[in-house]
């Protein structure tokens, strides 16, 4: 079996730590068990670019009990889990193409070997497979029934290919359901971005003013969880909607050239470009320290920074300080790579137990309606997305009421009104 992973020998702590994941993940677990009594899968080739860890893991267990050959590669330079890696290689047959750290030539290369495995459907976060296959592997594109998106970044990616009639497989956007967004973006992104911020820096963030740039679901649970920890929230936001909700949830708002005054710690979680550029840098204070949250990291001007830096060191792993000809310091995480990956966990299992089974069943989804579906960008079925959120409810032990038949009918009518 062809693979290319960091070392073998980490097979057994990492298969330790995807059966402790898997026991905060009971719907993907429900789900697994019956794709392995249905053979659901069954001669399908998937080809997985997505982090890899724990809870990954634990959908590729899913699909293969399902009858499917996978391969993964990872989404992410830093993100990858090496004895996770491993695990997956020895323990579950699946050809891993992942190794923490590696540099941009190799994680290309193993984007290809996933492409090269001929995969019939294709789990993408961030779109780096489908772009990729689109533009280098033209040739294998009439071989994939089609595809699903785990991210808000890829989600736009895959809109701007739809737009452009470049697209030509379906894809179900996992990353809109509900099930998801609304709380892997949210609680997900929220709790294992401060993670990964004091575990890099171990500074503490009560009293500090954090600065979040982008007020969508992962915005939201950043700023929710800093505040949490007791500090100082600041939001900047090109949306009037989302800004104006900011200043409800109890935030300041304030353009990212006067919120780089005041910022002790800036997280972004946009999914655009140089959103802390030369004008924040400018004015930000002495000892700031800077992470993104987003999937790519070119939210923060990395070259501008290195360009225009006296001198810079790593005095921290994952920490990198760069002294400014002005003699102020800077501190910038990861890279500007996802903070809660490189420098933490990532998300918690219980959460990614809905987004994976959204991938699961999406993939499912495509393989029964392959034949009615056209290349596009779909909405994940409401329907699946219900069914996941009551298997999760069922799962915590939370019970809900139910419409009487008097209530279906009353709201099911216009003639009811006013008595």
């Amino acid at each position: 079996m062809n693979y290319d992973i960091l070392d073998m020998n980490l097979a057994e702590a990492g298969k330790a730590r995807i059966e402790w994941a898997e026991a905060d993940m009971p719907v993907l677990k429900e789900i697994g068990e019956r794709f392995a009594k249905d053979q659901t899968f069954a001669g399908i080739r998937i080809g997985c670019c997505m982090h890899v860890t724990t809870e990954t893991a634990n959908l590729v267990r899913a699909l293969v009990a399902g009858g499917a050959e996978v391969a993964l590669c990872a989404s992410n330079l830093l993100s990858t889990q090496d004895d996770v890696a491993a695990a997956l290689v020895k323990y579950y047959d699946v050809q891993v193409y992942a190794i923490k750290g590696v540099d941009t030539e190799t994680y290309y290369k193993h984007i290809d070997s996933v492409i090269n495995f001929k995969p019939q459907i294709v789990m993408d976060d961030g779109c780096d497979v489908v772009s990729r296959v689109h533009s280098e592997f033209p040739e294998l594109l009439d071989g994939i029934i089609g595809g699903t998106e785990e991210t808000t970044t890829g989600v736009i990616r895959l809109k701007a290919m739809a737009a452009d009639g470049a697209l030509k497989y379906p894809i179900v956007a996992v990353n809109d359901a509900n099930t998801k967004h609304m709380f892997d973006n949210r609680y997900g992104t929220g709790q294992s971005t401060i993670d990964g911020i004091v575990r890099a820096t171990n500074r503490l963030l009560a009293g500090r003013t954090v600065v979040v740039s982008g007020y969508g679901w992962c915005g939201k649970g950043a700023a929710m969880r800093a505040e949490g920890i007791g500090a100082n929230v600041i939001v900047c936001e090109i949306d009037p909607l989302m800004a104006l909700e900011a200043v409800m949830d109890g935030h300041r708002v304030m353009p990212a050239a006067e919120a780089a005054k005041e910022a002790d710690v800036w997280i972004t979680v946009t999914g655009n470009i140089n959103v802390i550029d030369e004008a924040m840098f400018a004015n930000l204070k002495d000892g700031a320290i800077l992470c993104n949250s987003g999937h790519f990291n070119c939210e923060i001007n990395i070259p501008w920074l290195r360009e225009n830096t006296a001198s810079s060191s790593v005095v921290k792993p994952l920490v990198e300080e760069f002294v400014l000809r002005d003699g102020r310091k800077l501190y910038l995480l990861a890279d500007g790579r996802l903070v809660n990956l490189a420098c933490a966990e990532g998300h918690p299992a219980s959460v990614m137990d809905m987004s994976f089974a959204n991938q699961a069943l999406a993939a499912e989804w495509m393989l029964a309606n392959r034949s009615s579906l056209e290349p596009s960008v779909i909405d994940m079925p409401r329907d699946i997305d219900d069914e996941i959120a009551r298997l999760k409810l069922e799962s915590m032990g939370v019970r809900i009421d139910v419409l009487t038949p008097e209530q279906e009918k009353y709201l099911g009518s216009w003639t009811e009104g006013t008595v």
